[in-house]
């Protein structure tokens, strides 16, 4: 269990502090609904957690098998509902990954990404595709 306190700060901004680390953060929400966009939004989160865990799925199996993705980037876009409820429609990921691999490693590692916890996490009517670009 990991404890993370958040605190409504007013202005539609909040402040959230992580347990174990004390490593903190704050949102805002978008300007399309009602803040000034001068941080993350509760949304945005989503997207960032989904990117970064699936780097951290892909730098596991990497580091399990002693190759280096130091630089590696993965790009997300959030594209929310044009209805009501607002809510997150899609979340196309694009990883471009910074060396060749072997078939056996490129098609384990994309499988490792697709179980990322996060990726597994997403409702299932949200569009999550994951391409990967390696170097040619």
């Amino acid at each position: 269990m990991v404890e993370i306190k958040v605190e409504y700060q007013g202005g539609l901004r909040c402040h959230a502090v992580h347990g174990p680390s004390g490593c903190q953060l704050s949102t805002d929400a978008p300007v399309d609904n009602h803040g000034r966009g001068e941080s993350f939004s509760p949304t945005d989160l989503v997207a960032t957690a989904l990117g970064a865990c699936v780097s951290t799925i892909m730098g596991i199996y990497a580091d399990r098998h002693e190759l280096d993705l130091t630089g590696m980037k993965v790009r997300v876009e959030k594209h929310m509902s044009a209805d009501l409820p607002r809510r997150i429609m899609r979340l196309p990921v694009e990883v471009h990954v910074p060396i060749a691999l072997e078939d056996r490693h490129r098609t384990a590692i994309e499988a490792a990404a697709g179980l990322c916890p996060v990726h597994q996490s997403l409702r299932a009517d949200i569009e999550a595709p994951l391409v990967f670009h390696y170097p040619a």
